[in-house]
């Protein structure tokens, strides 16, 4: 009998499939994860791509492996949940590998990717975030729909910490850590209600009392939150490094796509509030937040945020009158004799994008 040696290098896994924005995320994100990786010279990874389109990825230094719809669809089974695929994947890289690490697209890293594997050990889970416990979130589906039939069956009490799957680190001799999970999401899905986080919540009671957790928030960033305003700053670093994204100013330029929210500054922010004081109330607010999108960043990844300050603006004010927002009044308000004068230039280029999203 033939044992198959497992290889010790460090694979690093994205799983991606459908939209051309998650194959973008996900080039972005493991050209950041090679520019860190220069700060540990002499170590290496290895990195895997599960994808259903391999185009993306021809001019990076990675293993891509076929992920077609038929694939997709088995590992979805029994009840064709989603994200059931993400531990499936996992496990087909750790019974080749001791360790591994699954990492979502929309991702950049801070350190190198060593660093994340430094925190993986036997009888550990590491995830993206610790978060709150169980009963802490009573209003959620995943409480009032489970929490009575997995305290019965001893699985989970409201001291159990939840956690964000954006990042799942193993060693080997874990894996049934994952097998467990999968049995879990099998087993609770019909009664979850549809829960969308069932996978890390199902992964965290597989955990829970037998391994030691583990995060990693300071060491990469998962932009879950303010998606659009990341995805600007993608975009940008992709139309500028698309054609060479490893050269070394490529490579160097990831580290200026960085964590922080590209809002104005607080001095600023209060000049903006005083100057609007006497416009409308719903014009009031929307006025600021298209101001946000005109602040001259001296970082082009934050500058290209822009359109997203302008089109949450829009999206807002639309939300607080429950009614489009029409091309004559948003001429109006932007017409307004001071907010010409705020907006200068910018004045036309936001009235077209704006307009132009509504056509669209």
């Amino acid at each position: 009998m033939v044992t198959q040696t497992r290889s010790s290098r460090p694979q690093l896994v994205y799983l991606v499939f459908g939209a051309d924005t998650y194959h973008r995320e996900a080039v972005f994100s493991i050209c950041s994860a090679l520019a860190r990786l220069r700060e540990t010279p002499g170590h290496r990874i290895d990195i895997q791509v599960f994808t259903d389109d391999p185009a993306p990825y021809g001019d990076l230094p990675v293993r891509v492996r076929n992920f077609d719809a038929a694939t997709r669809e088995a590992w979805m089974q029994p009840h064709g949940y989603h994200f059931r695929i993400k531990h499936m994947a996992l496990l087909e890289v750790l019974r080749e590998s001791e360790v591994a690490l699954l990492i979502d697209t929309d991702t950049f890293f801070h350190q190198s990717p060593l660093a994340l594997f430094e925190r993986i050990a036997p009888g550990s889970l590491l995830c993206n975030a610790i978060g709150i416990r169980y009963g802490d979130c009573r209003e959620s589906v995943l409480y009032s729909a489970l929490s009575e039939e997995l305290q019965a069956r001893g699985l989970a009490d409201d001291q159990m910490p939840l956690i964000n799957s954006g990042v799942i680190g193993l060693h080997a001799d874990d894996a049934c850590l994952l097998e467990r999970s999968i049995e879990l999401m099998d087993d609770l899905y019909p009664r979850a209600q549809g829960a969308y986080i069932l996978e890390e919540f199902c992964l965290g009671i597989a955990a829970y009392r037998h391994y030691a957790l583990r995060e990693c928030p300071d060491l990469i960033h998962h932009y879950w939150s303010r998606k659009q305003l990341f995805r600007a700053k993608v975009m940008a670093w992709l139309r500028k490094h698309q054609n060479v994204p490893l050269d070394p100013a490529a490579l160097d330029d990831t580290r200026q796509v960085t964590a922080q929210l590209p809002r104005p500054p607080a001095a600023q922010r209060l000049l903006f509030k005083a100057v609007t004081l006497l416009l409308p109330g719903h014009q009031r607010q929307f006025v600021r937040e298209v101001l946000y999108g005109c602040y001259p960043h001296a970082n082009e990844f934050d500058q290209a945020c822009a359109p997203v300050w302008w089109e949450k603006a829009q999206d807002n004010v639309e939300r607080r009158m429950h009614t489009p927002l029409q091309p004559r009044q948003l001429e109006q308000w932007l017409g307004h004799p001071g907010v010409r004068l705020l907006l200068g230039r910018r004045r036309s280029s936001i009235y077209q994008h704006l307009t132009s999203r509504q056509k669209s």
